[in-house]
């Protein structure tokens, strides 16, 4: 049992969780990208991996620590070479239901994250395995599940959960969120959460 299924973590599946065997998972990138392509699901695992020690908070109100493995974001980003002006990046589910804008600025950070494992355990499809985002800095719906498409642009999108009135820039708010680790309601500053 994975680590988000022991603490109870919510499983949310916003425009559908797809049904996909791994050998016909792929991701595509294209829009603002110098060499638009498409990687199978054994092409990202054959980069350079990395763990990252990070915190996934939700607007819902929980959040959850762990240990998340997968290839960084700026390694991902260094064989990708988007194009002059572009400066977002629109990141689709499996089957187009879900969609979500970032900005590059806020994903040169350097935990953002393409996840494959967390805590030494491939990705629970529940969670958006076998492949999903990491924004930690920014709230949960921008962190896109069962990742299927990334599209670079000049300009900041609308989205699932955007169109229905949450922030297209996703900047966590200061607050409460219960800890799931812990069990126990706690302060957020807003931003990364890092004080627990």
């Amino acid at each position: 049992m994975s680590l988000m299924s022991k603490l109870r973590m919510p499983a949310f599946s916003a425009g559908g969780r797809p049904i996909l065997a791994e050998s016909q998972w792929r991701l595509r990138v294209d829009g603002m990208a110098a060499r638009p392509r498409e990687y199978a699901l054994d092409e990202i695992r054959a980069m350079p991996q990395s763990e990252v020690d990070a915190r996934l908070t939700s607007v819902s109100g929980f959040s959850l620590r762990a240990r998340w493995q997968g290839v960084l974001w700026r390694d991902f980003l260094a064989g990708l070479e988007p194009q002059a002006g572009a400066s977002h990046a629109t990141f689709t589910s499996q089957g187009g239901g879900y969609t979500t804008t970032v900005s590059l600025a806020d994903l040169d950070h350097p935990r953002v994250m393409l996840v494959l494992g967390v805590e030494d355990e491939p990705l629970d499809p529940d969670y958006g395995g076998p492949l999903r985002m990491l924004v930690p800095q920014l709230w949960g719906y921008k962190s896109a599940k069962w990742l299927a498409g990334l599209t670079f642009g000049d300009k900041m999108l609308g989205g699932f959960w955007e169109d229905r009135g949450y922030t297209r820039e996703g900047l966590i708010e200061p607050g409460v969120t219960l800890d799931l680790n812990s069990g126990e309601r706690r302060a957020i500053r807003g931003g990364e959460v890092t004080e627990f």
